[in-house]
């Protein structure tokens, strides 16, 4: 018997909902594959408890969080609490403290789900994005002086380190070349910033060297916005900085149906610290406590999960069985359908219970 442990950190909005409902779902596959064992601690840390403590999180957070093999988070934001308190109160630190330098965003046309796209289905769309987690304008360097003044300051620095650059690139090219197309985009802005994105360029041309079995092109960041609405069938990987594929990925996701079914990962490639796997959707309070959020997200993300863990059987029984339910018109409102939260992850538990999944 192989066992995990699992920290959960549901956190705000519907992030307690999907992540119950990814919870459900692992304790299904764990029945069902008979020889991996999931136990799962879950930590009430988010906006609530920020109201209660004026944290996030507890001050040993991260000590607490290091002893398990991955954690499975849900999202951070509320309507009260600004959001570079509650980003940088929980998620970042986490993310940095365990030096989760690689976000990994997979993105495709499930099935049964219409892309806003005209003429491009299933298989048209097939992409993981590579995000570089832990520099860019999201290191956390800069700050603001004469405040409310007319001379008023905000500086936020962009931070390109050569061993960042190089790392994130090695996993981009590592990555493209254990996909059947074998090809990696990489995204820059280096006409217009022409230090930290030139080095980018620079590096990714050094890496390349590296792995002459995997083709790779360059483009700048608003040339491919263009590219992936225009003519997604031409790409497979993408690499970009920390602020670039952000945004990008929100688009993907987007241009995949709904925000609703895109994951994310937060790796530590080498496997010092835990890797933390969350839905890409944030906290929705819009929709929040009404039972229709789409689980689909946090699905994938345990998918990803898995993989991370060693357990491609599962991860692969768990995509096949979310296909066959979206296939068959089981979705949420996000995607057309007019399936609840509960509908979907039953679904999905009948069929992974199911002898032909």
């Amino acid at each position: 018997m192989r066992e995990y442990s699992i920290a959960a950190i549901p956190a705000d909005g519907i992030g307690p909902e999907v992540i119950a409902a990814g919870t459900t779902v692992l304790e299904s596959l764990q029945k069902r594959m008979g020889d991996v064992k999931f136990n799962v601690e879950t930590f009430d840390w988010g906006s609530a408890y920020y109201r209660k403590h004026g944290a996030m999180m507890p001050a040993d957070g991260l000590a607490k969080l290091k002893k398990f093999d991955a954690i499975y988070f849900g999202a951070v934001g509320a309507p009260d609490v600004p959001d570079h308190i509650t980003l940088w109160g929980l998620r970042l630190p986490i993310c940095q403290g365990f030096d989760q330098y690689a976000n990994v965003r997979p993105t495709k046309i499930l099935p049964g789900i219409t892309s806003p796209l005209r003429n491009v289905g299933t298989g048209d769309l097939d992409w993981v994005i590579v995000r570089e987690n832990s520099e860019g304008e999201y290191a956390g360097c800069g700050g603001r002086v004469h405040r409310g003044l007319p001379e008023e300051v905000g500086t936020e620095v962009a931070i390109f380190t050569r061993v960042g650059v190089q790392r994130i690139m090695r996993y981009a090219f590592r990555l493209a070349q254990s996909r059947p197309r074998k090809l990696l985009t990489v995204v820059t802005k280096s006409n217009a910033q022409r230090h930290g994105m030139v080095m980018w360029d620079e590096i990714a041309d050094e890496v390349s060297k590296e792995f002459p079995d995997v083709r790779w092109d360059k483009m700048l960041v608003d040339a491919m916005t263009v590219r992936m609405t225009l003519k997604p069938q031409t790409l497979d990987t993408i690499v970009a900085t920390n602020l670039h594929a952000d945004i990008l990925s929100d688009l993907a996701g987007a241009l995949a149906g709904s925000l609703g079914v895109a994951p994310t990962a937060n790796i530590d490639p080498e496997r010092r610290f835990p890797s933390m796997f969350e839905p890409i959707h944030g906290s929705a309070f819009d929709i929040t406590g009404k039972g229709i959020a789409n689980p689909v997200a946090s699905f994938w993300t345990a998918s990803q999960l898995l993989d991370h863990l060693g357990e491609a059987d599962a991860s692969a029984r768990l995509m096949r069985a979310v296909e066959k339910v979206t296939g068959a018109g089981i979705m949420t409102p996000d995607v057309g359908g007019t399936a609840t939260t509960k509908d979907v992850t039953d679904a999905v538990v009948e069929a992974i219970q199911s002898s032909n999944v």
